[in-house]
């Protein structure tokens, strides 16, 4: 069994969550953005084991906890191959810093699509959804899916930064998330819907960038 902690942190009130395998206690952080030791102290309290740091893509707002994450726990860092190649761009780097975040450093383990990364009794699957950044990722475990900032509830993410492309970012969500079961639960990247969290089956009745730009297509 597996618990979900859902946090707001960081000063762009960024969805972090902390995965929880009930039986060992092992745990993983996605996407540590800020109020680190807020996030270690509910770790540490709650006696649990930091196994990894994942990152659903490697924008700053939500990278910017995992050098301190790392320097508290020890916990290896987790990224797409294609994000940790691109925000490693010294450009990138320093757009980071002029947004006032600390560049993460390079990922411990840089994954691919389909990737599969185990923590206590659970396993978590990376699928790559490429469009708000080169390698944005959706994260699989179980019958939950943390979408980061390509799905939210009601919205997409954006798509006018660098490496982006709208309609990347639609045939990912054509593709690789609404022909997942329609029951499966939502976790965005951020609270911008009137819900913190969704299922596919109800993105697909409301979300308009669905219904109107790939349900409509035919």
């Amino acid at each position: 069994m597996m618990e979900i902690k859902q946090m707001i942190v960081g000063v762009m009130e960024v969805f972090c969550y902390i995965l929880v395998c009930e039986k060992t206690k092992e745990c993983v952080v996605i996407d540590p953005a800020g109020d680190e030791e807020r996030i270690f102290t509910e770790i540490r309290n709650s006696g649990l084991s930091l196994k990894y740091i994942v990152n659903t893509h490697g924008h700053a707002d939500h990278t910017c906890g995992n050098a301190r994450m790392k320097a508290l726990t020890g916990a290896p860092i987790v990224m797409h191959v294609l994000d940790d190649q691109f925000f490693r761009r010294p450009e990138n780097m320093e757009w980071a810093r002029q947004m006032g975040f600390e560049p993460s450093p390079p990922a411990d383990l840089a994954v691919e699509d389909g990737y599969v990364l185990n923590f206590g009794e659970l396993q978590m699957e990376f699928i790559h959804t490429p469009g708000h950044t080169p390698g944005s990722c959706c994260l699989k475990v179980d019958n939950n899916l943390f979408t980061g900032d390509t799905l939210f509830v009601g919205a997409v993410g954006r798509t006018d930064l660098p490496g982006a492309s709208f309609d990347q970012l639609l045939k990912s969500i054509e593709t690789r998330i609404i022909t997942l079961p329609p029951e499966t639960v939502i976790f965005p990247g951020h609270d911008y819907g009137d819900q913190p969290t969704s299922t596919i089956k109800q993105e697909m009745e409301t979300n308009p960038y669905i219904t109107d730009f790939i349900l409509d297509e035919d």
